[in-house]
């Protein structure tokens, strides 16, 4: 394909390489960015980093490949902001494992309104553990955090009070299991510890201590610096993202449907924590199945609410430089 047409004046490349830097935005398990791309002239591919795979807390790659899943996303949306629409091939080789994914085919139809404002989103998302606040979340906007997942492939529930109740034994379980795992708890620690890295959660962003929730959030084996302030997530909503198979591609798709939601979640202000630790262990996510109905598969569940307008939200969690995470040496030469 040509590096421009009639449409734009901007080259493709350039296009690619912008989209996969903004894809760094993306939200990823203890923010591991467990992603890298490769800037073709004509198509963009993403690549899993073993190296940054918690591959204790993680053994299968579930969250590892929902990670990538929502950096896919973030990318898809960065491009269709420009005008391009690619054709995304998942899983393209099988003969290459770590190939997960490759936008081709791109088309330029002109830029996209509503991407354009998620892009903006990006910017803003965060992940804020505090409980929110006590006004509930319209249902309008419940229902449009749903269909961005839907529109992904994947399903939300959104949970009943009884299975809130069942979630939090879930998560009750879930964490003593981690807190009884020396190896989990020193991965844990591993990745609440090297922020100047570019990558894992500094103090700022973790709870000074334990706030109240209906569903108990993380233990990450240390205090925080993040003040909670008052009040219980009463009015929060649980849901868990669930899909009919549990394969990497699945798992992908899932990431991608995280990002839809949380992003469209962002547009509407409504904060979404997602809860990992409760598919992280077999027992507990077999207990989140049991909830579907055995119907499917849950890849993550996440708390849903309307963050307390009274107090500023926490820090952004440090990012790679995009020279870490994209490279563009096979379009250099091109001026690109």
């Amino acid at each position: 394909m040509s590096q421009e047409t009639p449409a734009t004046d901007r080259p493709l490349t350039t296009a690619l390489a912008e989209a996969a830097g903004t894809a760094g935005h993306a939200p990823s398990v203890h923010n591991s960015q467990p992603w890298h791309w490769t800037v073709l002239p004509d198509a963009l591919e993403l690549r899993v980093v073993r190296e940054r795979h918690l591959s204790v807390m993680d053994p299968e790659g579930r969250l590892l490949f929902v990670s990538c899943g929502a950096a896919l996303h973030h990318a898809r949306v960065a491009l269709a902001a420009e005008g391009w629409l690619p054709v995304v091939e998942r899983l393209p080789d099988p003969a290459q494992p770590d190939l997960l994914a490759r936008l081709t085919g791109l088309k330029h139809i002109g830029a996209d309104p509503d991407a354009m404002h998620m892009v903006q989103c990006m910017q803003v998302r965060h992940t804020d553990r505090r409980p929110v606040s006590d006004e509930p979340i319209p249902t309008a906007a419940l229902g449009e955090i749903s269909q961005a997942a839907t529109r992904e492939g994947v399903n939300l529930q959104v949970l009943d009070d009884d299975q809130k109740i069942e979630l939090a034994s879930a998560a009750q379980k879930a964490a003593a299991v981690t807190a009884g795992s020396p190896e989990l708890q020193e991965e844990l620690a591993y990745w609440t510890s090297r922020s100047d890295t570019g990558t894992g959660l500094p103090p700022e962003v973790l709870p000074a201590e334990a706030p109240q929730t209906t569903v108990p959030g993380r233990d990450f084996g240390r205090p925080g610096s993040l003040p909670i302030g008052p009040g219980h997530d009463r009015a929060a909503v649980y849901g868990i993202l669930w899909g009919t198979e549990d394969e990497p591609d699945s798992w992908l798709r899932a990431g991608e449907a995280l990002s839809a939601a949380w992003l469209t979640a962002t547009r509407l202000g409504v904060s979404l924590v997602p809860l990992s630790g409760v598919v992280e262990v077999e027992g507990t996510r077999y207990a989140l199945r049991h909830m579907l109905s055995d119907l499917g598969f849950p890849f993550i569940s996440m708390r849903l609410g309307l963050a307390d307008p009274t107090h500023a939200g926490p820090p952004h969690t440090p990012r790679l430089e995009a020279a870490q995470t994209v490279d563009t040496s096979a379009v250099r030469d091109l001026g690109a």
